[in-house]
């Protein structure tokens, strides 16, 4: 029986994972890193109040088998811009370097479409360097996760978001080939595919947006 560790289970994606790891018969203990108090009672979530500015003082707490980590924001929701790296990047960082000091087995990161870290983009370009990061920090097992657009029930609407999943779910049918990656994909089956890839060994450690569709379907 394992210990799972999960940063970011007020999210889409977190949201589900939470639900799903609770379900899950190999772990039989879940450490949740929260800012504020979660709405949750089950005998195996161990509910950790955690600031995120002081990662260090809780390194006795990230210890485990498991880490899942999809912790992301936006710039609506961090306008100031080096909270917004924090959150992206260094955040991602210190966790992952904290989780591997402390023999975690395993790091599963929920990344984006076309991370790079060379874009132009900040987003895009934050998730591509801590990709880089956890790579260069060899967990025994890594998954790194870049789904496209997330549908879902989200706390909050983003109206640039569901106009994008109105139009590639139009399109869904043209995506075809390397386009394929761009198709909208569940909350729920990325929670999905992050469990699988944690508990079974893939021969890849880079799943695009389809590919992420396809370890849930197979």
């Amino acid at each position: 029986m394992k210990t799972a560790l999960l940063f970011g289970s007020s999210g889409l994606v977190g949201g589900h994972l939470l639900n799903q790891l609770i379900k899950d018969t190999n772990y039989s203990k879940i450490k949740l890193f929260v800012r504020s108090d979660a709405e949750i009672s089950d005998p195996k979530v161990d509910i950790i109040k955690t600031d995120f500015n002081s990662l260090e003082n809780h390194k006795e707490d990230i210890k485990g088998d498991d880490c899942f980590f999809c912790i992301g924001t936006t710039k609506h929701n961090s306008p100031d811009k080096d909270d917004y790296r924090r959150v992206e990047l260094e955040i991602p960082k210190e966790v992952a370097q904290i989780a591997k000091s402390n023999l975690v087995n395993s790091f599963i990161f929920v990344s984006a479409l076309y991370a790079n870290p060379k874009s132009s983009g900040e987003y895009i370009r934050f998730k591509g360097q801590v990709e880089e990061e956890l790579k260069e920090l060899n967990f025994p097992k890594l998954a790194i996760l870049r789904p496209s657009f997330l549908i879902g029930d989200r706390k909050e609407k983003r109206v640039s978001e569901m106009i994008g999943i109105f139009v590639f779910k139009l399109l869904s049918p043209l995506l075809l080939g390397p386009l394929k990656k761009m198709k909208p994909i569940h909350s729920e089956t990325v929670a999905k595919a992050m469990i699988r890839t944690a508990n079974e060994n893939l021969e890849k450690n880079i799943f695009e947006s389809n590919e992420i569709d396809e370890l849930v379907l197979n």
